[in-house]
């Protein structure tokens, strides 16, 4: 099954019952953010997961076993950038930025995050197994306007 059908069952399904992502990660016993760029194409499930996130939303085992199948991350990507850690960035984007987009559409409405009334911390965390880059951005939610 391609990973376009199993998105589109899948986001059907989750309108259908009335699901958020956060109901069906609660399920699958993983984080929101894995399960949701999974249920979108970008990541693959365990498959006890699979299981869970396909009977969760009334759907049959080919949905389960597609929610397995590894990604063609960023399969969508129409340029990349050479540079290494701008490579990485556009990576995150091209796996998460539709998860990005549907976790915050579902806890804002429709509208993006702000770029111009935003702020963005990088920390270095240690770790033992390797220190740890942390990343909060923070942009003011912007709606779109209805006239």
């Amino acid at each position: 099954m391609k990973k376009s059908t199993l998105t589109e069952l899948i986001l059907e399904a989750k309108k259908a019952q009335g699901l958020t992502w956060a109901a069906i990660a609660t399920a699958a016993g993983l984080s929101e953010v894995y399960t949701t760029s999974a249920c979108l194409g970008e990541n693959a499930l365990p498959p006890e997961a699979a299981a869970k996130v396909a009977t969760t939303l009334g759907l049959g085992p080919e949905i389960a076993a597609a929610l397995t199948e590894y990604a063609n991350k960023g399969e969508a990507a129409s340029t990349v950038s050479k540079e290494p850690l701008q490579y990485r960035f556009q990576e995150i984007i091209y796996v998460y930025g539709g998860t990005l987009k549907a976790l915050i559409e579902e806890k804002f409405g429709p509208g993006i995050m702000s770029a111009i009334d935003f702020t963005m911390d990088i920390e270095k965390v240690p770790d033992p197994k390797g220190d740890r880059v942390k990343i909060t951005m923070n942009g003011k939610f912007l709606g779109y306007k209805t006239w």
